[in-house]
């Protein structure tokens, strides 16, 4: 009797931490590119995915360059918002650029992601 004490104590203990893990190693947000090279001038397509949330505020969407920065920033409704947020930055010259998302909620950042992106010179004058 003894054993199966311990070992359903063994198994809950495991569970409760395996479930206690897959809670915290969730993505809020997410950025999916198709590509991550591009010809001047530059029209990039961003698609963000956020967790829903009843704390999610707002999603900052940026592209920070060497020589150029853009932004722009969605409101977000919270749990009930659509989970795929669609950004189009035009016109970007060439350099090397850091994609950065981040969800934001009254008083914090929840979560962010980044991605390299590059934009290559079209070589015609």
């Amino acid at each position: 009797m003894r054993r199966r004490t311990i070992a359903w104590s063994c198994l809950t203990a495991l569970l409760a931490v395996a479930g206690a893990t897959h809670g915290d190693a969730r993505d809020v947000v997410e950025i999916r590119l198709h590509g991550r090279y591009f010809i001047e001038p530059a029209t990039v397509r961003i698609l963000v995915a956020v967790e829903p949330d009843a704390e999610n505020r707002a999603l900052l969407i940026e592209a920070d360059g060497d020589q150029m920065y853009r932004s722009s920033e969605l409101t977000l409704t919270g749990a009930n918002d659509k989970r795929l947020h669609s950004i189009e930055f035009r016109n970007l010259p060439a350099g090397a650029y850091t994609l950065r998302a981040q969800v934001k909620s009254s008083h914090d950042v929840r979560g962010s992601a980044t991605q390299d992106l590059f934009v290559t010179g079209s070589g015609a004058q």
